[in-house]
């Protein structure tokens, strides 16, 4: 397979979902969101242990380049994957650095 034959945008895209997976908060919240699971940002910043705007930031990168979705309901703001696959990639990493 030669560069031609790749779909450029398709490659920006997937670079920049793993630009901002690229940190470990965000690795720790898809960790987080495995199964399907939906998650608050208070839910998030409980278990990450760091400030919610700092959170809220993490989760901003993650939903921008199409890593995460929300829902609202209610007051609340649920965060979920977008591809629950991604997980795959975190898994990965875990084995990788073991």
């Amino acid at each position: 397979m030669n560069l031609s034959e790749l779909d450029i945008d398709q490659l920006d895209k997937a670079a920049n979902m793993l630009k901002a997976i690229a940190h470990p908060m965000r690795i720790a919240i898809l960790g987080f969101l495995e199964g399907g699971k939906k998650l608050t940002v208070t839910q998030i910043h409980e278990l990450l242990e760091i400030e919610q705007s700092t959170t809220s930031h993490h989760l901003g990168i993650l939903k921008d380049k199409g890593v995460l979705l929300s829902k609202r309901e209610g007051k609340n703001t649920y965060y979920y994957l977008k591809h629950q696959n991604l997980t795959q990639i975190v898994d990965c990493l875990n084995h990788c650095c073991e």
